[in-house]
Formats: structure tokens, sequence, C-alpha cells
């Protein structure tokens, strides 16, 4: 009765819940029978050194490689089998492909941006996403509005990026924008602060990148989730209360 009283509604699914496909369904089954309601089940598994499921499942290269080869087919084939890979466990939502555009300098990117060029960064995740979502599980583009120019990683700590919003709309956007008019389901923003645009606050909570930017001038009607609430970048700026409501203010539908 605990809990179906918890008021639950999602999960997400990490590499320390995961032995095999049939304990991954049996574990998504227990936890629905346990809240009495259909969960949404989520997963970042991007590929590369960002997967959460390996036995039983294709682990793919990370996003560099296929942006070096640059072959449409190759990544329309990996959204294929990940679509059915990650379906057949009972993941409805997939938080990726990363759509990040490889920054020049140094950026704690861990090989997921698939370029520096933003036509292949557009054409190449487009792709991914119509693949994935034919196969029935919802792709996220993120870190919108791009944030792989940032050179401190925001899992430690606050990173601040000084691009105009002229400079997001002309490089960093792009992606984005391919990616809703290819149906994307969700788009999962970043957390650094744009101080030129939105200053003193994470991109989490300013309402002008979440709603203004996101929602109404590039029209995007899906749903817009937060990255990890618990990463250093927020931490140095509230408690996890505090984020939850702010991130909500800001225009956020999931956390």
């Amino acid at each position: 009765a605990q809990y179906r009283e918890s008021g639950a509604r999602g999960i997400i699914l990490y590499r320390r819940n995961y032995q095999d496909p049939g304990q991954m369904r049996r574990l998504i089954g227990e936890l629905e029978d346990g809240v009495g309601k259909r969960l949404l089940v989520c997963v970042d598994h991007e590929g590369g050194r960002v997967i959460m499921f390996r036995d039983g499942f294709t682990v793919f290269p990370d996003n560099l490689t296929f942006g070096t080869v640059g072959k449409d087919a190759y990544v329309k084939r990996q959204g294929e089998i990940e679509a059915a890979e990650l379906r057949s466990v009972g993941v409805d939502v997939n938080f990726a492909p990363d759509l990040d555009i490889l920054a020049e300098r140094y950026g704690p990117a861990l090989n997921r941006s698939y370029a520096k060029d933003p036509d292949r960064v557009s054409r190449l995740g487009a792709t991914r996403i119509r693949a994935m979502q034919s196969g029935g599980v919802s792709a996220t583009a993120k870190h919108f509005p791009g944030k792989c120019h940032a050179t401190q990683d925001a899992h430690m700590k606050l990173p601040f990026i000084d691009s105009t919003m002229e400079e997001m709309r002309a490089w960093h956007l792009k992606p984005f924008v391919a990616a809703i008019e290819a149906g994307i389901d969700c788009i999962m923003t970043s957390h650094p602060c744009y101080r030129r645009i939105a200053p003193d606050m994470p991109a989490t909570f300013s309402r002008l990148i979440v709603h203004d930017l996101l929602r109404t001038e590039l029209g995007f009607k899906g749903c817009v989730v937060t990255d990890d609430l618990e990463m250093g970048a927020v931490k140095e700026v509230a408690p996890i209360e505090e984020a939850i409501v702010r991130a909500a203010a800001a225009g956020h539908d999931m956390f």
C-alpha cells in the first residue's frame, strides 16, 4: 500500500539495476505491480562510454565514431537496433542522442558529440531519432541549447558559457531545430550558466531559455526534461528540493 501511495509515475534505470534482459523485465513488472500503475521507464543509453545495459545488448561505438564515418545508414541501423532491444525489456524513453557540437577547444564531451560541423550533427541526429522513434522508443535530444563548448564538467561544478544568443542560433541550436523537425519526443536541457543570455543561473532554471526560446520561438510541443538535478552544477546553486521547483517554473515537464 505504501508504494501505491507514493505518487511515482516514472523511473530511470542505471547500470546497477541491470543484470540481464529477463531480470530487467521482472524488475519493471514488480515495480509496476507495487505502485499499481504503468510507469514511464527511462534510461540514459547513448552508446560508447554512456551505456546502462551490456549483456544481451548491442554495444555501439560512441557518437564521434559514427560522426567521423558520417554514414546515415549506420546511424539509422543503430536507432533501429537500440529501439528493438530497449523495447524488449520495457524501456519507453532513451535519453539520447547527444546533439552538442564538438568544440575546437577542450570540453568534457567523452566523445559524445558527432562532429564539429552543425550540419553533420543535425543530419545524423535526425536520422537516429527517426529510426529510434519508429521502433517505439522516444528519443531525447540533449543538452539544449548546446553545451559542448563549456570547459568545465557540469557533473562537478557550474560551467559558464559566454556565447551570445546570436551565436547560439547560428551554431549550437541548429541540431535541435533539426530534431524538432524530425519529430523528437523529448528535449533535455543543460546546466551551464549562459551568462550573456541568462546570467546568474544554470539554463535549467532559466524561463527565457526553456519557455521563451525552446517552447515559444522554436515551437517545441514535446516533453522537456532536466539533466540530472544532483550534479555539482546544480548543487552549487540550490538544494534538490529548490532545484525541482525552479526547474518546474522554468517550464520543464520531467525532472
